[in-house]
């Protein structure tokens, strides 16, 4: 076989909740927006390179002949194909708002009271799965491999394999994966668990979720000899968010808040508004620390900043009026005329520029989620702290925490007076310690950036066949482990 049929027998198709594009409507017209994000970035040289094709809803509902030709134009200029999956807006309903995010969401972040296990969404999820199966199989030759992505699409690869397609099936899970006490609650486990070992390899992001996924499949009496089940800790551009965050622009923009808040160190919050971010236990935190430690006043302000998220949902509307009612109680109490003030909150989305000039100018990032898959606001922070002269207190449960123990000062999210503890000793941490950590922890996630998360996982995928994603000699593959059979 020639190199340019082989290149023709292994392209990537990648399958994911939505495109790596956004499109937004001009007139008549609709325009294509590219994407951003570490995962886009460390994808695109190899849908390039082997001449791929990225599945996804548009993010618009109604039929895709409506934007195909904006699609079309887009697939010239990024030198691979996009493919757009079409929802109705019903399924957009009970498929994305409804089964992924009111089922799967809160059960995968250990918090099945929050569950909605409504059957009519579990119904369209399996409808909606049976469409990117569709547009999969329309596209795939024999031969390509087929990597797809997230909690949406867990069913993909059951459907495929009903379709007859015989491709190579991986499928990664960003978010964590429940311990079986967690996941048997799930009325749908038996269909999902065995949707999930139709892939080829599954990768997890901790070893911790490896070891809970393992767990259910026994628990539930599954086995098979060909499903891999691996752990590979996704990360981040670290080079580009390094060159971001060294530009005037941010430098200049860090220097003022520092102005606005002079004499004191500043201790950032930046989140998603999700009740799965532990949010308010922060707030208390904060707010025990200086009730019980009257020496912090003034030397230590909170910039909370809450990205909006789902407000129309009575959830997360109530989530928000309690943050701000914490922060008023905190302000209320301590703020001083004229000068300090302790929590500086806000309540929007931040522009790249803001993003990068908060994580340069904090001394020290309060990442404390009470779950999460990884947790990649804690990479960035580190990346961008350029002068390595701050600390990141880092909840155990993040995803992140596994790889960067032994920097951050690791705290449980719900225990409030620990929290506390911990700010007080960041504040008071000596400066060579403070750098030390800070250098050890921008090491390792240089190291293990993007690149070698995309490099790590391709390379277990296709084992059989290195030659066809070949990788440099320095990179390890991540464990990967056959199921018991």
């Amino acid at each position: 076989m020639s190199a340019r049929a082989a290149r023709r027998g292994s392209r990537l198709i990648v399958v994911s909740n939505r495109l790596p594009v956004a499109l937004k409507r001009a007139g008549r017209r609709w325009q294509v927006e590219a994407g951003s994000g570490g995962l886009v970035s460390a994808l695109l040289p190899v849908l390039r390179d082997r001449g791929g094709t990225w599945i996804g809803w548009s993010g618009a509902p109604g039929p895709v002949r409506e934007f195909s030709r904006a699609l079309a134009a887009a697939d010239r200029q990024a030198g691979y194909r996009l493919a757009a999956v079409p929802l109705e807006e019903r399924e957009i309903e009970d498929f994305y708002l409804g089964f992924s995010n009111e089922v799967i969401w809160p059960l995968f972040h250990d918090l099945p009271s929050l569950c909605n296990f409504r059957v009519r969404y579990w119904e369209t999820y399996c409808r909606v799965n049976r469409k990117f199966a569709k547009a999969v199989a329309a596209r795939a030759r024999a031969g390509d491999f087929v990597w797809v992505h997230d909690y949406h699409l867990m069913n993909v690869a059951a459907e495929l394999r009903r379709l007859g397609n015989r491709s190579r099936l991986a499928f990664f899970l960003h978010i964590p994966f429940p311990s079986p006490d967690i996941f048997l609650k799930l009325p749908w486990r038996a269909q999902i668990l065995d949707a999930l070992l139709e892939f080829d390899l599954i990768g997890l992001q901790t070893a911790r979720d490896r070891a809970n996924f393992l767990a259910c499949v026994a628990a539930l009496g599954r086995s098979t000899p060909r499903t891999r089940v691996g752990h590979f800790p996704i990360s981040i551009d670290y080079n580009a968010f390094l060159r971001a965050a060294a530009t005037p622009e941010v430098e200049a923009r860090a220097r003022e808040l520092h102005r606005l808040l002079p004499r004191r160190k500043l201790v950032l919050g930046v989140d998603r508004l999700d009740y799965t971010k532990g949010i308010t236990l922060r707030l208390r935190a904060f707010q025990d620390l200086l009730e019980r430690r009257p020496e912090m006043h003034g030397r230590v302000s909170l910039i909370q900043v809450v990205v909006p998220s789902r407000e129309d949902i009575p959830q997360y509307h109530r989530m928000k009026t309690e943050i701000e009612q914490l922060v008023g109680r905190i302000n209320g109490a301590f703020a001083r005329p004229g000068g300090w003030v302790p929590v500086w909150y806000e309540y929007r989305s931040l522009t790249r520029l803001d993003l990068l000039a908060y994580y340069r100018a904090a001394d020290i990032a309060l990442i404390t989620p009470l779950k999460d898959g990884m947790n990649l606001v804690a990479k960035e922070y580190c990346a961008c702290s350029i002068e390595e002269d701050c600390v990141l207190i880092l909840s155990e449960f993040a995803g992140a925490a596994e790889q960067l123990a032994s920097g951050a000062l690791l705290v449980n999210p719900y225990d409030v007076r620990g929290v506390a503890e911990a700010i007080r000793e960041a504040h008071a941490m000596p400066a060579t310690e403070r750098t030390a950590r800070m250098r050890g922890l921008r090491r390792s996630i240089r190291r293990d950036d993007v690149y070698r998360w995309v490099d790590s996982f391709l390379r277990a995928a296709i084992a059989r066949d290195l030659r066809a994603f070949p990788a440099p000699a320095a990179r390890e593959t991540s464990a990967v482990d056959e199921l018991p059979i």
